[in-house]
C-alpha cells in the first residue's frame, strides 16, 4: 500500500502483473474487514459502464486472487470471504505496511510527548522508511482507493511535520534545512513547513533568507488561492524581522 501493491510471503515480494486484479486487491485492502459489493468492485474496476458480463468477470477475479493469496480456503471462511452482495479481506491484525506505519507514527507521538525528541525522531524516521513510493503506485485507481490513497499521503506528510518538528526541538536547525527547502519546493502551499523553515534559517543566522522563504510563500499563496498568509507564518516574519522573540527554542536534546 506505502507504494506498489505487493504480496509479502516469505523472502520474495510478489507483485499482481493484471491491472484489473490488482485494483481489486486495491480496493479490498482499501476497505478491509469491511463489505465491498459487486457493484462498488465494478465501479471501482472499470471507469465505464463496465463490460456486459462485469459482475462474472469479477468473480472471476476473485479466484485468481484467492489463487495468489496462497489460502483459498472456504468461500465464506477464508481471508478473501465471500458475504452477501459481495466480498470481505481479512487481513489480521499489523499485516500491512501502513498499520506498521500508523503504529510507527503513534510510538514517535508517545515519545516527543514526554519529551524524548531523539527517540521520535529515530521512530518517524523508521516509518517513513517503509514508504516505497507514492501510495498504491501504478495502480489503476477508482473512488476507493483513491480516497484511501489521499488519506495514505495525508499521513505521510503529518509524520514528516513531525519528524522536522522532533528535529528542531533538537536544535538540528542546519541539518534540517536541505529537508525543508525540498519540501517548500514541493508543497509551497503548505505554511507550517515554510514556518519550519523560516525558523531553521533564523537559527542559522539566515535571516535573508527566511524573509525570502516568507515572501515566497506569501506569493503562491495569493497567486493560487486568493488568500493572505496565516496569523501564525506572519507572527515568524515579524519574529525574523526584530528579533524580538526567540523561534523554536531549543529543547534538551539529552531526553529520553
Amino acid at each position: 500500500m506505502l507504494g506498489p501493491v505487493r504480496i509479502v510471503d516469505g523472502a520474495t515480494p510478489r507483485t499482481i502483473a493484471a491491472p484489473k486484479p490488482e485494483t481489486l486487491l486495491s480496493a479490498l485492502l482499501a476497505r478491509r474487514d469491511q463489505l465491498l459489493t459487486v457493484d462498488q468492485i465494478v465501479a471501482e474496476i472499470w471507469t465505464d459502464a463496465g463490460p456486459q458480463r462485469a459482475k462474472s468477470t469479477v468473480h472471476v477475479y476473485v479466484s485468481r486472487l484467492r489463487a495468489i493469496l496462497g489460502a483459498p480456503g472456504p468461500a465464506r471462511t477464508g481471508p478473501l470471504a465471500t458475504c452477501a452482495g459481495g466480498y470481505m479481506l481479512h487481513t489480521g491484525a499489523d499485516r500491512l505496511d501502513a498499520d506498521a506505519f500508523h503504529g510507527l507514527v503513534e510510538r514517535g507521538r508517545a515519545g516527543a510527548r514526554a519529551g524524548r525528541y531523539s527517540e521520535a525522531a529515530e521512530v518517524y524516521t523508521s516509518a517513513l522508511d517503509l514508504w516505497r513510493g507514492p501510495a498504491y503506485a501504478g495502480v489503476s485507481l477508482g473512488p476507493i482507493v483513491r480516497a484511501h490513497a489521499a488519506r495514505l499521503e495525508a499521513s505521510r506528510l503529518e509524520c514528516l511535520e513531525l519528524l522536522v518538528e522532533a528535529n528542531l526541538a533538537l536544535g538540528r536547525h542546519r541539518e534540517t534545512v536541505a529537508r525543508l527547502y525540498a519540501l517548500t519546493g514541493e508543497y509551497p502551499l503548505h505554511e507550517n513547513f515554510a514556518r519550519h523553515l523560516m525558523v531553521a534559517l533564523y537559527h542559522c543566522g539566515r535571516r535573508g533568507d527566511a524573509l525570502a522563504v516568507y515572501r515566497d510563500t506569501r506569493t503562491a499563496l495569493r497567486e493560487l488561492l486568493g488568500l493572505e498568509p496565516s496569523r501564525a507564518l506572519r507572527e515568524i516574519q515579524h519574529a525574523v524581522l526584530t528579533g524580538a522573540e526567540p523561534l523554536g527554542a531549543r529543547r534538551d536534546s539529552m531526553a529520553g
